[in-house]
């Protein structure tokens, strides 16, 4: 294990509230107690004034950077650390499990107070909106009272104009890298045909099936399904092209022939090693559900209050899940109320992972963005 460039070992720490009062969720059900699983990385300044707060995407977690105690990578490394884009020897630097996660954080793998059996689908359906107010308990629990920036792709980009939208006053910056404002009917479409693997397996059981068999073969289905819109079909052909996986001929069979195939397998396998089908359901729903301007009409009076946060926003030419006019139209918004917004749409055959995988382009974006960001509020580091 090499920790040079590295946050080090990192320890998963968890919060939990609401114990004596609900937390109020936008279904209009309640939820009590509620466990974020979340870590840090750097030292917050004697003005608390140097926390980012990192959210992550569909498949993600609190482990974000350095090395947990079995030594396994965090999903943002490239990115936090040492002299990275999120520069820990600047910023104090936090990313917890959402709320309906399955890495710590309550969800509908975590025991119910009333049954003491893991709620299954008696957990309440949550939203984007009820992840970012759990995080917001974490923040006032970490003694943070504005934020210098919140950052994430995909979902986690999703929660970052979230978080900007309820809760301005306690954001100075906002990143979102590789997102949307709203699923689009085919977005939706991708969503509930994952979801229905998972149903179709008869070892989901109705979502009640931790006590035996898990439906490892719909979620890892799912996952294949989802993996395949993270990429761009310039990426596969330069990856696996029609190269032949162990066979130097087809075999005209049904049996795994080309490498694309390999490679989804093996990463909807690997999926099913650390994630719950259940949390799966209810993440894609969240996802579906997100919409910033419901209930306003337009993105403009979302961000209505937004003016003086600034933002970062980042898009990707070969991204066709979040295709660059979800960027655009969050731009045309903001730009609209007068916000300071620097918007980036970068060349990149990685499609959609291109957030994660861009690591030289996006480490000189984020790095000046900050920098920007800590010379307008007068920010001692």
């Amino acid at each position: 294990m090499n920790t040079n460039h590295s946050v080090g070992i990192v320890e998963r720490q968890y919060f939990t509230f609401a114990e004596t009062t609900p937390m109020q969720l936008d279904s209009g059900e309640t939820l009590s107690p509620i466990t974020l699983a979340y870590e840090t990385y750097g030292t917050l300044n004697a003005e608390r004034s140097n926390a980012i707060l990192i959210c992550h995407a569909l498949s993600g977690d609190a482990h974000a950077a350095g090395f947990s105690p079995d030594e396994k990578l965090g999903w943002w490394d490239d990115c936090i650390g040492p002299g990275k884009a999120f520069d820990t020897t600047k910023y104090f630097v936090i990313c917890s499990n959402v709320l309906g996660g399955c890495q710590g954080s309550t969800g509908p793998g975590s025991p119910n107070p009333q049954t003491g059996k893991p709620y299954g689908l008696d957990f309440p359906v949550i939203t984007v909106r009820d992840m970012v107010r759990a995080q917001q308990h974490l923040i006032d629990h970490l003694g943070i009272a504005k934020l210098l920036a919140v950052a994430g792709g995909s979902m986690g980009g999703m929660q970052v104009l979230q978080w900007t939208a309820s809760y301005p006053e306690r954001v100075r910056a906002a990143l979102p890298l590789a997102t949307t404002a709203r699923h689009s009917p085919m977005l939706i479409a991708f969503s509930e045909v994952g979801r229905q693997a998972i149903y179709a397996d008869p070892n989901w059981n109705q979502g009640n099936y931790y006590d035996g068999a898990r439906p490892n073969t719909g979620l890892a289905l799912a996952r294949m399904i989802g993996h395949i819109t993270y990429l761009s079909e310039e990426s596969m052909h330069q990856k696996f092209g029609r190269r032949l996986e162990a066979r130097e001929r087809f075999g005209f069979d049904f049996e795994t022939d080309f490498a694309i195939e390999s490679y989804l397998h093996h990463k909807g396998s690997r999926f099913t090693e650390r994630f719950d089908a259940n949390t799966y359901l209810y993440v894609t729903k969240a996802m579906d559900y997100f919409d910033l301007a419901n209930g306003h009409g337009n993105l403009m009076i979302s961000f209505a209050r937004c003016a003086s946060i600034m933002y970062l926003v980042v898009s990707f030419t070969s991204d066709w899940l979040y295709p660059t006019y979800h960027s655009k139209e969050m731009v045309s918004a903001l730009t609209g109320i007068g916000a300071d917004v620097t918007y980036c749409n970068l060349q990149s055959t990685w499609g959609h992972d291109a957030f994660l995988l861009e690591v030289e382009t996006m480490t000189r974006l984020i790095s000046d963005f900050l920098d920007r960001v800590v010379a307008h509020h007068g920010i001692n580091l």
